[in-house]
């Protein structure tokens, strides 16, 4: 079987979108003016965490100066700044804080991936990026075995059902909702932590930490 790191390889290399590959190495050429002594990552961002995860996380697609900057998933942005307080108030992180691939951030019995490996224009990946991305979270999936998938968004809930062929019709995507995808695995829906969710109000700190209090309790139930 293929190897994290053999597949993550194979991910940040990947050229499959001419749309995307235009797009993040424009944003890393260009730079934001915060940033612009810093080398941006500029590539597909790989998947990250505890290789023995239990619990997999799946976003939408990586920030134009967040995760392409710092080829760390929901690393350097606003959406990270929410995460992994979060994940670290659950005991799934070892610190609050990500700022950089080297900052020394570990994740402990979670992963972290995306349904979209590039920057996006417009953070919009069209229906045929997706499905060139789909293949590499197939094979975390295979790779992992979680028994707890959290969907961050509509997109990833979405591209998660696709996965196992279910029809999007049948499946309402809510914040806190949970179904079981077999006898040990289970999905449950989270809004994204985006600034357009958070500075709204459509997703608080205390909805956030319920999620991984309910993911923490559907690994008590997945056997």
């Amino acid at each position: 079987m293929q190897t994290l790191t053999a597949l993550n390889q194979q991910i940040t290399s990947c050229r499959l979108c001419p749309r995307l590959v235009a797009w993040r190495e424009e944003v890393a050429r260009v730079k934001r003016k915060a940033y612009i002594n810093e080398e941006y990552w500029g590539k597909p961002v790989p998947g990250f965490g505890d290789p023995q995860a239990r619990v997999l996380v799946v976003g939408l697609a990586p920030g134009a100066h967040g995760s392409n900057r710092t080829g760390r998933q929901f690393t350097g942005d606003a959406s990270g700044n929410f995460l992994y307080p979060a994940l670290f108030r659950a005991g799934f992180a070892n610190q609050p804080a990500s700022v950089s691939r080297d900052d020394g951030l570990t994740l402990r019995d979670l992963y972290l991936t995306a349904s979209a490996r590039c920057v996006p224009p417009d953070n919009k990946p069209t229906p045929e990026e997706l499905a060139n991305c789909q293949p590499y979270l197939e094979a975390e999936l295979k790779i992992i075995h979680p028994k707890v998938i959290v969907c961050l968004g509509r997109v990833a809930f979405e591209r998660i059902l696709k996965i196992y062929g279910l029809r999007i019709s049948e499946y309402k995507f809510s914040h806190g909702a949970t179904y079981s995808l077999m006898a040990d695995r289970w999905l449950l829906c989270s809004y994204h932590p985006s600034q357009q969710n958070t500075l709204t109000g459509k997703l608080t700190v205390e909805m956030f930490d319920e999620i991984w209090q309910q993911a923490k309790s559907l690994l008590d139930t997945a056997h």
